[in-house]
């Protein structure tokens, strides 16, 4: 008995700590890593419950990398509804006659986050079966419900032809994005351009690489725009190796209207069409005719995208989208009403700090604490099964169906995750071992944060295991 009483109150220490600190499996994974526990954050605490179960430098606030688009999603969410949709309209001045359309054909966004280009080419295809066959005039790009200045995509991190890094754009076509398709051929690699653009040429000088298939394999493939007399030349450099096999590779080499130049040719032609003028950037003049539009998926569909593929241009289209009003949108906009809405839930985050509402920033800020009152939140909302459903599962789908695989958090978590260089983040819901749900957040601001998924998977096990009531297994801290 006298080696009992000991044994207890570690026991107790140990329960008890976790209250203020972490629990030893997520300790252990972070010393491994290198990563200390004060450039971590973390809270976990039942949605059932007024108090935390584990509370770690929860008010600091850090860096949140992509569980920023929790903040995002939510308030459009509730804000603008879960069948809320995006309007893009096609109007002319002058009805066509025998097919002929002598004037401009105005094409107007509404900030569709996802006006792909089968969207595209069923709107054009409606202008056809409406009779319009050529189009004399111009095609004019109506982007102003937007209001936002051009943005420089390679300042992020030195990649402006990562499609990631398309700023936001009220009429943006296809994600401003081309596919190509990478092949092995005979020692030299192949490129295939999938999506169409007229006036773009491509340049392959690619080299069959040696070795195995890294998986930086994108890294060690160099592309460069180069402007000719009637268009683009598009130049690969750099090497592919066979044993990749074949691949897909997203770019972004174009400006806007020269992409949605090349796009639109490409799909009028392939229906029969003929286009004599230019494709600008304008507005739809007072008096013009709506002809047809074409209406998006209902925002439930884009929230998805977002948070388990986590599309950046996606949120920052949903994120300006929540800034419309009777005049274009801008981010100050759509960061006061954020506020505004939070404030009206009682959810006053005063370290928050939102850029552009996709967490591709190094200014964005916000706090473990806040996120948790925030997933606590959308928990009591009329929203939350469309939230919920947004995120990533983990083992499953999305961002996290590599990770945790056959283990006991298979299925039992949705979690949203946030990478950037020196950030790696998780934050979601968990179920423990007896069904009861947790708010769950993560957040790692450090030069090694790339080797803390580890920790993040060892809090979500922690929580899958976890049976309440039981005694907590007594662990070396470490």
């Amino acid at each position: 008995m006298r080696y009992l009483a000991p044994l207890l109150l570690a026991a107790v220490l140990t329960q008890s700590a976790q209250a203020d600190g972490l629990p030893p499996n997520v300790l252990k994974a972070l010393k491994s890593a290198q990563i200390p526990a004060t450039n971590v954050a973390v809270v976990v605490q039942p949605v059932d419950s007024n108090t935390p179960l584990v509370a770690h430098n929860a008010g600091q606030a850090m860096n949140p990398a992509s569980v920023m688009k929790l903040v995002t999603t939510y308030a459009a969410l509730d804000l603008l509804g879960p069948a809320y949709t995006w309007k893009t309209t096609a109007w002319i001045e002058n009805a066509a006659v025998d097919g002929i359309l002598n004037g401009n054909l105005y094409l107007k966004g509404s900030g569709d986050p996802h006006f792909a280009i089968e969207h595209l080419g069923s709107l054009l295809r409606q202008l056809r079966v409406r009779g319009i066959q050529q189009i004399n005039g111009d095609v004019v790009l109506d982007r102003t419900v937007f209001n936002v200045p051009a943005i420089d995509p390679g300042a992020f991190d030195d990649k402006p032809m990562r499609p990631y890094n398309v700023g936001p754009d009220g009429l943006l076509l296809n994600f401003r994005a081309l596919r190509f398709t990478l092949q092995p051929d005979n020692g030299k690699p192949r490129i295939l351009l999938e999506t169409p653009s007229e006036g773009l040429r491509v340049d392959n000088q690619l080299r069959a690489g040696e070795g195995g298939c890294s998986s930086n394999w994108k890294d060690l493939i160099n592309a460069r725009l180069i402007p000719e007399n009637n268009g683009n030349r598009l130049e690969f450099t750099g090497t592919y190796n066979a044993l990749c096999g074949e691949r897909s590779l997203n770019l972004s080499p174009l400006p806007a209207d020269a992409q949605a130049g090349g796009l639109i040719r490409s799909l009028w032609k392939e229906l029969g069409g003929s286009l004599s003028g230019q494709i600008r950037g304008g507005t739809v003049p007072v008096g013009a005719k709506l002809l047809t539009q074409h209406d998006s998926a209902p925002l439930t569909a884009a929230v998805s995208d977002i948070n388990k593929y986590s599309n950046n241009v996606m949120a920052r289209q949903v994120f300006l989208s929540l800034g419309n009003s009777d005049v274009p949108a801008t981010a100050e906009r759509a960061r006061q009403r954020i506020g505004e809405w939070l404030n009206s839930r009682g959810l006053r985050f005063a370290e928050l700090e939102i850029e552009n509402g996709s967490g591709l920033s190094r200014r964005e800020r916000i706090s473990a604490d806040s996120l948790n009152k925030l997933l606590l939140d959308a928990w009591k909302n009329p929203v939350m099964p469309e939230f919920i459903a947004s995120l990533p599962i983990v083992g499953i789908d999305g961002t996290m169906k590599k990770r945790l695989s056959g283990s006991d958090a298979t299925g039992r978590a949705h979690i949203k995750t946030g990478t950037l260089d020196g950030v790696k983040t998780g934050a979601g819901y968990a179920l423990d071992a007896q069904g009861r749900r947790y708010a769950v957040t993560f957040l790692i601001n450090h030069p090694k944060a790339q080797a803390g998924s580890a920790a993040i998977d060892a809090l979500l096990l922690w929580v899958a295991q976890r049976r309440p009531g039981e005694k907590t297994p007594l662990l070396e801290n470490e």
